[in-house]
């Protein structure tokens, strides 16, 4: 893994030295942590705009409870969990 350096306000310095030092874990462990969180919150915000601009639009929104029905029929295919 390679190093670089990221300028921080002292204020965010401070914040993450006491979240570190109350975690007991190294500072770059929580701000990777803190990351990967904001990203997947990201992720799911596009997500759901996706989803709300499908469910405006009447014709994509059909074509996906259409979808979704014949994906629902695989369930009922035979086939068993092993």
């Amino acid at each position: 893994m390679g190093s670089s350096t990221v300028r921080i306000s002292d204020d965010t310095l401070k914040i993450l030295r006491e979240i570190a030092n109350q975690a007991g874990k190294p500072m770059q462990e929580i701000l990777d942590k803190a990351i990967e969180e904001y990203r997947r919150k990201q992720f799911l915000i596009e997500a759901n705009k996706a989803y709300a601009n499908l469910k405006n639009n009447p014709q994509k929104w059909q074509e996906e409870l259409k979808e979704r029905k014949e994906w629902d029929s695989t369930l009922a295919d035979g086939l068993e969990d092993k």
